[in-house]
C-alpha cells in the first residue's frame, strides 16, 4: 500500500504545472478516491488539497527568485487566472508578495516534498477485530459542527450539555445493539476533511431492532457492511486521537482494507476517578484490491 500511495505522490511532483486528479492519484494508488483522500489528510496532516496547492507555491518562489520567467508566467503555469490571484496566494504563504520577493530576495516559506513510510515501534500490538454487521439505525440527537483535529471540540461538548439528563436517558433507552449504549457518530464530512469543515455530529445510540422511535429524534439509516473496531485505553482524548493516527499509519497499509463511506461510530466509556477512558471505534471499511 505505502508503495503505491509513493507512486501517487511521485504523480504530483510531476504534474504541479498542471491538473492533479484526485481520481487518478487513488487509481494510482490502487485504492477509491475516497480512501486515498482520507488517508491523505490523516498520514500527512492537512487535505491533499492544501498540500497541493502549497507545493505548487513552494516551486512557484523558486521560480520568482529565479527570475527567468515573468511572474504573470509563473502565475499562469501553476494554475492561477491572473497576477493578482497569484499574489494573494504567495503572499498568503511566504508573507510577502511576488514582486517584493524578487526585488528583495525575500527568504521563502517551503512546504517539503512528502513520502510515506511505515514505522514499526513493535513495543504494543493494535486490538481490533473485523465485523459484518446486518443494516441498523442510528437514533438520537444531531448537529452540525465545525471538525477540531485535536483536543476536545467545544462544539460537540457544548451540543451534548444542551440536550439534558431527560432526553440523553430517553435516547439510551433505544439502545439494543453492539455497540451499546451512548455512542458518539460521526456522518457527512467534507472530501478532504480539513480542520473547520464541517460534519454531523450524532449523541445516540444503535437502536435495537423494532423499538419505536420518537418523533423528535433524528434517525439515520446505515446499511449492512463491514466494520473495523479498534479498542483503545488512556488518557481522553490524547490515547483516542493517537490511535487514528495509528489507524491510518499503520493498520491500514498493513491491512487488506480501505475506508469506505458511512458513520464513523465511537463508544468510549470513562474510567471513575482518572482522565482515562476505555474506547470502541467503528470504521466502515471493504475489502481492498489486489495489487
Amino acid at each position: 500500500m505505502l508503495e503505491h500511495l509513493n507512486r501517487a505522490m511521485e504523480h504530483i511532483e510531476r504534474h504541479l504545472d498542471g491538473e492533479v486528479d484526485a481520481a487518478e492519484l487513488a487509481r494510482i494508488a490502487m485504492t477509491s478516491e475516497y480512501h486515498f483522500r482520507r488517508l491523505f489528510s490523516m498520514l500527512a496532516g492537512m487535505p491533499l488539497s492544501e498540500y497541493v496547492r502549497r507545493r505548487r507555491l513552494t516551486v512557484a518562489g523558486a521560480e520568482v527568485l529565479g527570475g527567468e520567467r515573468t511572474l504573470l508566467d509563473i502565475a499562469v503555469r501553476y494554475g492561477y487566472t491572473s497576477g493578482e490571484a497569484f499574489a494573494r496566494a504567495f503572499r498568503a504563504m511566504h508573507g510577502v508578495g511576488p514582486g517584493e520577493a524578487r526585488r528583495d530576495g525575500a527568504v521563502l516559506t517551503s512546504q517539503p516534498r512528502m513520502s510515506f513510510r511505515l514505522v514499526v515501534e513493535g513495543s504494543s500490538s493494535m486490538e481490533y477485530r473485523i465485523v459484518e454487521k446486518p443494516d441498523f439505525r442510528i437514533v438520537g440527537r444531531k448537529a452540525r459542527v465545525p471538525l477540531v483535529w485535536l483536543g476536545v471540540n467545544p462544539h460537540i461538548a457544548e451540543f451534548i450539555k444542551g440536550l439534558g439528563k431527560e432526553t440523553v436517558e430517553r435516547i439510551t433507552a433505544l439502545s439494543g445493539r453492539d455497540p451499546v449504549g451512548i455512542v458518539s457518530v460521526s456522518d457527512d464530512f467534507s472530501p478532504n476533511r480539513e480542520e473547520g469543515s464541517e460534519l454531523d455530529y450524532w449523541h445516540a445510540v444503535v437502536a435495537r431492532e423494532g423499538a419505536e422511535v420518537p418523533e423528535d429524534m433524528d434517525v439515520l439509516e446505515v446499511p449492512a457492511g463491514t466494520w473495523a473496531v479498534f479498542t483503545n485505553s488512556g488518557p481522553f482524548p490524547q490515547a483516542l486521537q493517537e490511535m487514528w493516527g495509528d489507524v491510518a499509519a499503520q493498520w491500514f497499509p498493513s491491512n487488506p482494507y480501505e475506508a469506505r463511506r458511512g458513520p464513523e461510530i465511537l463508544r468510549t466509556r470513562f474510567v471513575p476517578g482518572s482522565d482515562d477512558a476505555d474506547s470502541e471505534l467503528w470504521i466502515p471499511v471493504a475489502r481492498a484490491p489486489r495489487g
